[in-house]
């Protein structure tokens, strides 16, 4: 029997399907190009629908690639998302829970849809996300990485909504990383500094970025690649 060739370093991915949420724009388009020219075939959830149709012809169109138009906060929306991806693209292996939203203002003067808003983004949709595929990433051993950010790990004024939202999927993610350990997925989280994205520049107008997108997407491509099955329930910090 001829043994199976050996796997290319230069595609550690191939095989596997992804899914990459907040996937039109900054970190997350970054992640899906990175996965893609890793050989993954990747799922692409967003609001935008004509930048992500463009993404995924990038990409390479179906099989590569598939795209559902989204919002995370939306656990019917993204029940139906799921469903679409997994039927173009076959069981998912990688999660990454990208999608944020942000909010610059005095804690006290956010009104109540907006809070709402802010954490329903950030923090129920990663749950919703890690939900709708943890059935397929049981089944294969996979991975959730959640992008959190240095704001779920140290307080910043003016970003109450953003900071109580992150820490909280910096919670979620020890917290999965508990209980999905015997089914073998690994859950970690990504903390960005600031990155030059259309994001920081709604949050912190101003600011200097201390990386690229695509420094996290690397980091996200070591945690859906290369990081060992044990390595669970970590907060990789990227303050650059």
């Amino acid at each position: 029997m001829t043994a199976p060739p050996p796997p290319d370093p230069r595609q550690p991915l191939a095989g596997t399907t992804c899914v990459v949420t907040g996937a039109s724009r900054g970190i997350g388009r970054a992640i899906a190009r990175r996965f893609a020219a890793a050989g993954a075939r990747v799922g692409l959830l967003a609001r935008s629908a004509d930048a992500l149709a463009d993404l995924a012809a990038e990409l390479g169109g179906p099989p590569r690639a598939a795209w559902a138009p989204c919002d995370v906060a939306d656990s019917a929306q993204v029940t139906a998302a799921a469903a679409h991806v997994r039927a173009a693209l076959g069981p998912v292996d990688v999660v990454v829970n990208n999608a944020g939203a942000v909010v610059r203002a005095p804690a006290f003067s956010v009104d109540d849809a907006t809070w709402r808003r802010v954490l329903a983004v950030n923090l129920d949709g990663t749950f919703f996300v890690s939900r709708a595929f943890a059935d397929d990433l049981v089944a294969r051993g996979g991975r959730i990485i959640n992008i959190a950010s240095i704001a779920g790990r140290q307080g910043t004024p003016l970003l109450a909504a953003y900071c109580a939202a992150k820490h909280g999927v910096v919670g979620l993610t020890r917290a999965l990383a508990e209980e999905l350990r015997g089914g073998r997925v690994a859950v970690n989280a990504i903390c960005p500094g600031s990155v030059d994205t259309d994001m920081l520049r709604e949050g912190l107008p101003g600011a200097t970025p201390d990386m690229t997108a695509d420094d996290i997407a690397a980091t996200a491509l070591f945690l859906a690649a290369d990081a060992p099955q044990a390595l669970t329930g970590s907060c990789i910090d990227v303050f650059g």
